[in-house]
């Protein structure tokens, strides 16, 4: 699997088919070697939609960041990794994981014991017995992991993480954790505005939407030290800057490279503008933040990464 250096992050239900095709054609196009989006409750299935984006792409990556275990039993995803796998070799990445209490509810599904689960499921995936043909690329399967013990499962049972909303510091404590040869691709947040209070105001619509009340990621940020005063509304100025890129090309990539340097192989960005997916619809704007990003971030090359590191 050889992922590159820098893929895109969308969020959202999904668009249109053919609008989620085109998005994906120019993401390719632009440079970028991967295309990651997150499944909602009531959005698109993250496997079919893999599918129909790895069908309308010729070299893109695809990866599911995450498809939830609580959506599908072990078997189905084994065999749906598989699948897909073998269909498209190594151009697929399969990220699993426990998501959030409320999305799970929204399944109609109880949110308990969530890294146990995970434990037992991926051990059930293993355990499968599958008849469908052998990929030839072997399947790469991530986790979504923050915590210590999460990305202690990301490291024994899986090919490697998959933080979001994440630091600079995170990314260098996963790395330790982790160890050498696993993969790490931290999602990044991005606002192309040079301007401070309107890239902060921006960055809050996304800090503040959503991620600051949810405890999964709060009991992250309070294990790299942020506290009460950080952690309160939308987010410190200090918490706002250390999660979200901003300013002009050159300085959203100079932040990508700090993810890089800080043990990073893969850095997905998700740009943030005055859309918001989850409420507004699918955020037609971004594909312009990518297109003025494009030569700064793409510049870094597969040469700089092989994917998973040796």
């Amino acid at each position: 699997m050889n992922i590159g250096t820098v893929g895109v992050w969308q969020g959202g239900f999904g668009p249109p088919a053919d609008v989620d095709r085109a998005f994906a054609a120019e993401v390719e196009s632009l440079g970028y070697a991967a295309m990651w989006f997150g499944e909602a409750p009531g959005g698109k299935e993250a496997f079919t939609r893999a599918t129909t984006l790895l069908a309308s792409t010729s070299t893109l990556v695809i990866a599911t960041g995450i498809a939830s275990i609580w959506g599908r039993d072990p078997l189905t995803t084994a065999s749906a990794i598989r699948t897909v796998s073998e269909a498209f070799p190594g151009r697929f990445v399969a990220g699993l994981g426990v998501s959030h209490a409320p999305a799970v509810e929204a399944r109609g599904a109880r949110y308990e014991r969530p890294l146990s689960r995970l434990r037992e499921y991926l051990a059930a995936m293993r355990g499968a017995t599958l008849g469908s043909p052998d990929p030839d690329v072997a399947p790469t399967v991530v986790l979504a992991a923050l915590g210590p013990r999460m990305l202690g499962l990301a490291r024994d049972a899986s090919d490697g993480a998959h933080p979001y909303f994440v630091t600079v510091e995170h990314v260098r404590r996963a790395r330790s954790l982790l160890g050498p040869g696993k993969l790490l691709a931290p999602e990044l947040a991005v606002v192309l505005e040079p301007d401070a209070t309107e890239a902060r105001r921006l960055a809050r619509s996304h800090t503040g939407s959503f991620y600051l009340s949810a405890p999964n990621y709060v009991r992250a940020l309070r294990w790299l030290g942020w506290d009460d005063d950080d952690l309160e509304g939308a987010g410190s100025d200090a918490l706002v800057d250390a999660l979200v890129a901003w300013g002009d090309e050159e300085a959203i990539a100079q932040r990508v490279r700090e993810y890089l340097d800080a043990g990073a192989d893969h850095v997905c960005i998700q740009p943030v503008t005055g859309i918001r997916p989850l409420l507004d619809g699918p955020d037609h704007a971004a594909i312009e933040v990518l297109r003025r990003l494009a030569p700064a971030l793409t510049a870094f090359g597969d040469a700089e990464s092989s994917g998973i590191r040796p």
